[in-house]
């Protein structure tokens, strides 16, 4: 399974792409995560669908410091990604 996630509020500047890459990366999941112009978070990942569930979970609330207002998710076809990266 694979999905595409933006995760809308103050998202930016808070470490939630540091913290998403240590939840995907526990969770077993690969993709990445990249901050948008338009201050969101995008990320694609994939995986187990228990595990992606979980991931999704996880991105309402983001890390400590985040606020997360909104999450649009999207099931795409699997990409072949080996790893969780953070992109620029």
């Amino acid at each position: 399974m694979a999905y595409r996630i933006r995760v809308i509020g103050r998202v930016q500047g808070v470490f939630f792409r540091v913290s998403a890459k240590e939840k995907a990366d526990s969770l077993g999941l690969h993709g990445w995560v990249r901050n948008e112009k338009d201050g969101s978070v995008l990320i694609e990942v994939q995986g187990a669908q228990e595990k992606i569930e979980e991931f999704i979970q996880w991105c309402h609330v983001g890390s400590s410091s985040s606020k997360v207002d909104h999450v649009e998710t999207e099931e795409i076809g699997e990409q072949g990604y080996r790893e969780f990266r953070i992109t620029y």
